[in-house]
Formats: C-alpha cells, sequence, structure tokens
C-alpha cells in the first residue's frame, strides 16, 4: 500500500500536489456499464469482492495547465488526495478503494485474472461530478491493470526461399541503398527501443559478423528487461543492418505494466527517454491494451509526453499489431467467440503523434529489388497487419481528405505507413544462436525508425533538419510532392478491412522509397513547391 502524504500546497516545477482530508458524502452521477473488452475481462476473471486496495486512482485531464484547486478540494473532502504537476493537463486522483467507489458512485472489486494477476476494476464508467463540471474534462477508466503483449508472431527458421533480407537487400528495397552509398549509416543517431524482453550479446555478435556489419552492443536504461526475447534481438538487428553506426538503446519497459497507473508509468518513461536522449529515434513493439478498453484521458500521460518529445527532434513508430484489425481480441486476459467487440487498435499506437506502421508481403528479386508488396495476412494463423479507426482521437488534420467506410465520426485513421512483416518474406536475423526470419510489424517498426535516422542524416548533410514529429510530413507527401515517396499497397487485406489504392486502413500510406522521401522532406522543408 502506497502512503498518504500531507503536504502544504507549495507549486514548485516539477513538483506533485498531494492533498488528503475527511471524507464527504458522495454524489450520483449515474455512471454507465461498460461494454466490450473490459466487459470480457472481467467476465473471464474471477470477483474477489469489494476491493481492499489503499490506493486506486484513474486520471482526470484539465482544460489547460492552471493548478486544479477546485479538483483538488473536492478530492480532499471525499477522503482522497490529487498528484499534478506545474505545466500538465491532466492529473491523478487517488485514494482508498471504497473512498473512490463511493465519490464517484460505482462499485470497485478486486479481480483475479486468467494469468493470476490481481487487480482492481469498477465495471462501470464514472462520469464527472457536478461540481467539477468545467473544471475535469473527461474520466479514465478505474481499472489498476494493464492488458499487454509484444506485437511479434512466431518467428521461421532459416528455411525459405532467398534465405531471408540481408541488410543490403532491405536497403535495396526500400531504395535506400542511394543513402547507404553516400556514406549515411546513422553515425551520430541514437535509436530507442522499448522492450519487455532482454538480448544476448552472442546473438547480436553472431549477426553483425555474419552480415559483415560493426558489433555493436546497446545501451541498457533500467537494466535487461528480462531474458532475452525474439522481440527485442530482432528489433536491434533489423535496425543495426540498416544504421549499422547508430547508437542503439534499450529502456526497460516492464514496469509499466506492474501494478496500476500503466498509462502514467508510460509517460514517465517517454519523458525520461526524452531527457536522456533528445532528438533520439523511437521504436516501439509493445501492445498495452487496446483502444477499447481505455479512454482517451487515461492515455493523456503518454501522449503529452509524446508531443514533448516530437517538439525536441523525436521520431516515433509503432507496431500497428499483428492480430488482423482484431487488437481486442483478449488472448490470454479473455477468452470470447469472435465478433464486433474484438475490433480496435493498440491504444499506443493510435496516438495521433505516433507514427503507427502496419506490415506487408514483400516480393524482391534475388538482388533484393523491389517487386511488389500487398498487405500481410495470414488466416490460417489468425495474423495479419492490424489498422482500423480510432475509438479514442479525432481525426488529425492533416489525415483531413481521406476516406473510410467505416470511419463515421471524423476519427483518426491507422496505421499511417507499413513495411514487410511476413515471416516468410522477412529479414534475417539471429536469435538463439540459429538464423531465423524477422516477423510480424514489430519487424516493420523499427525498419521505418533505422530508415529514419538515415533520411534525417541525408537532410542534416544538405541544409535540413530532422523531421522530428514525421506524420504530417508523410501526408504532405502523399498529397503530392515532386518524387513519388511511397509505393502504394492496393492489394490484400485484414480480418476486417482490404487494402485499396491510396490510403488504406491496413497498409496506409505504404510502404517507403527512402531515397525519393528524403528529397521530397527537403523540397519541403526549403520551400520547394511540388512541379
Amino acid at each position: 500500500m502506497r502512503a498518504r502524504y500531507r503536504l502544504p500546497a507549495i507549486l514548485a516545477a516539477g513538483v506533485l500536489v498531494f492533498v488528503t482530508g475527511t471524507r464527504s458524502a458522495s454524489v450520483s452521477h449515474n455512471p454507465a456499464v461498460i461494454e466490450g473488452p473490459l466487459a470480457l475481462l472481467l467476465a473471464s476473471s474471477t470477483d474477489l469482492g469489494p476491493s481492499r486496495d489503499g490506493s486506486t486512482q484513474l486520471t482526470a485531464t484539465l482544460p489547460d495547465s492552471s493548478r486544479p484547486e477546485t479538483l483538488i478540494e473536492w478530492a480532499r473532502a471525499h477522503g482522497m488526495w490529487v498528484r499534478w504537476r506545474p505545466g500538465d493537463e491532466w492529473a491523478i486522483v487517488e485514494g482508498a478503494a471504497q473512498d473512490v467507489a463511493t465519490a464517484f458512485g460505482v462499485p470497485l472489486n478486486d479481480y483475479r485474472g486468467r494469468k493470476g494477476q490481481v487487480f482492481y476494476a469498477s465495471p462501470q464508467q464514472p462520469s464527472v461530478p457536478e461540481p467539477l463540471r468545467g473544471v475535469v474534462t473527461a474520466l479514465g477508466r478505474i481499472l489498476g491493470y494493464t492488458p499487454h503483449h509484444e506485437a511479434s508472431p512466431g518467428l521461421l527458421p532459416l528455411d525459405v526461399p532467398v534465405l531471408g533480407l540481408s541488410p543490403n537487400a532491405l536497403l535495396e528495397a526500400y531504395n535506400a541503398n542511394p543513402l547507404a552509398a553516400a556514406g549515411f549509416t546513422g553515425k551520430g543517431a541514437t535509436i530507442v527501443f522499448f522492450e519487455f524482453a532482454g538480448f544476448d550479446q552472442d546473438d547480436l555478435d553472431n549477426f553483425a559478423d555474419s552480415s559483415g556489419l560493426p558489433r555493436f552492443t546497446p545501451e541498457l536504461v533500467g537494466g535487461q528487461p528480462g531474458p532475452s526475447g525474439a522481440e527485442t534481438v530482432m528489433d536491434l538487428e533489423v535496425a543495426h543492418a540498416i544504421a549499422p553506426d547508430a547508437q542503439t538503446v534499450v529502456v526497460n519497459a516492464r514496469p509499466t505494466v506492474e501494478g496500476d497507473g500503466g498509462y502514467e508509468k508510460i509517460g514517465r518513461m517517454f519523458e525520461s527517454a526524452d531527457r536522456q536522449f533528445p532528438g533520439a529515434v523511437w521504436s516501439l513493439s509493445i501492445g498495452w491494451g487496446c483502444d477499447a478498453l481505455v479512454r482517451a484521458a487515461d492515455l493523456a500521460p503518454a501522449q503529452a509526453a509524446l508531443a514533448a518529445a516530437l517538439k525536441h527532434g523525436t521520431s516515433a513508430f509503432d507496431a500497428s499489431g499483428d492480430t488482423g484489425g482484431l487488437e481486442c481480441k483478449g488472448g490470454d486476459d479473455w477468452s470470447s467467440p469472435p465478433g464486433p467487440n474484438d475490433i480496435g487498435l493498440d491504444a499506443v499506437s493510435s496516438l495521433p503523434s505516433m507514427a503507427s506502421v502496419g506490415g506487408t508481403t514483400l516480393s524482391t528479386d534475388q538482388q533484393g529489388r523491389w517487386l511488389a508488396e500487398y498487405a500481410w495476412v495470414d488466416s490460417p494463423l489468425s495474423q495479419g497487419t492490424s489498422g482500423g479507426v480510432s475509438a479514442l482521437f479525432d481525426r488529425p488534420g492533416w489525415q483531413e481528405g481521406l476516406s473510410a467506410e467505416r470511419d463515421v465520426k471524423q476519427r483518426r485513421l491507422a496505421p499511417d505507413v507499413a513495411a514487410v512483416a511476413d515471416p516468410f518474406t522477412g529479414v534475417r536475423i539471429v536469435f538463439g544462436h540459429e538464423s531465423l526470419l524477422g516477423a510480424g510489424t514489430s519487424q516493420a517498426a523499427p525498419i521505418w525508425a533505422a530508415l529514419t535516422v538515415l533520411i534525417n542524416e541525408y537532410l542534416h548533410a544538405h541544409g535540413g533538419q530532422p523531421v522530428g514529429d514525421l506524420n504530417p510530413l508523410l501526408y504532405r507527401v502523399a498529397r503530392g510532392a515532386n518524387l513519388p515517396g511511397f509505393r502504394h499497397v492496393s492489394l490484400g487485406g485484414n480480418a476486417v478491412d482490404l487494402s485499396q489504392p491510396g490510403y488504406d486502413l491496413v497498409t496506409g500510406l505504404g510502404s517507403p522509397n527512402v531515397d525519393y522521401l528524403a528529397r521530397d522532406l527537403l523540397d519541403i522543408q526549403k520551400g520547394v513547391a511540388p512541379r
């Protein structure tokens, strides 16, 4: 149980405000019963009765960054406390479980999940109490557990035609060899990987030696996340194949799913990475729950931290997922027959500031030259690239004008871009001392991250700047540029949507034509209009 603190209301940069006090009567707020993935999670868990947790929490979003005095006083009157930092447009309301339940007029129980995890949750969504209308804009879920997974299907042994893409073939496939030939190899750049598993240095050395690349040792932040895992090793080796001179950093993301407050912890993790490695390129291949499980308010800490990092020159890429558009299917957390409740996006990947990366099946000649690409799906294994329409976020300005049949509310569309994800056409990696083929959108995300490092290096050499917040630029290129920066994918589909010419909910704008895309981005930075 976390302790309550009684501190005076003295504010300073970076200082949290804690308030507590006596409990008063609650107000009825007519909360709504939550349906969809959360209902399925709770139905598949054992109800342990009223929660006895001493410090449950929920996120409240605020209209601005002013000190939320009314919220602080209201919380104190109800036996709770508030955590808020000057400058944040969100706060955390905390309290003993039954104080929170009484204050917000919702039941709050403990549950034991199918994997043995014990967590608190309310089956009802609290509404903003009347005294807080205009002071709090929205409330998140009361949920002490974040379903999570690594976005990677099983890897295949290296016994398929072409023996997987070599580093040179990977560069050739996406027309990045002109940049590599000009000496752009990631020197001076940093790629940050957020991971749940660790890596074996012997695998990395074996991959580098057998690929004719320099050896590399990633910097660890927070220690090894766990035993060596195929996901982490694949991320590192795929990026190293493209940008062999870039510094690699592995951030231990495991603490974000230990206990409650997962999205707040993700925000803190993003802030720390931004401080330590400003202007780095980020690669994420982790699923932190689907967007139908949470609310936009829950993601406010992560979204704010990501937006701040982008202003410092960071570009961030997250795998869209490998469930063919069914990111809300519970897997180990809950079971249910396939249905509409399974359709959804990975919550963090769907953040408007995040470049969401879908997956393709790639066809090349023996030298790696691109021949064709189509949406990756493997129906017998229920795998494939994910994408769709956000349940949480409005359509960002840079996606205006796009059409999506399922989007009736003008919401954020994902993915934004794509790259190879099919394990039968993937990148050769080394894991567990054997050669394998990389797979999944978690292969596609580090491909885009490393290619962006080369693009940044090209831009800098020609008087430009790092791309930073890349999404608006990508859609600007797609609307019209001097060179074809994308290879549009118009064949295939997943379990929910079909690929089509132009933008689609399966592969986004398509895969990169890197040399041309770099030139288009330089034109934008220098104000050169499309001819």
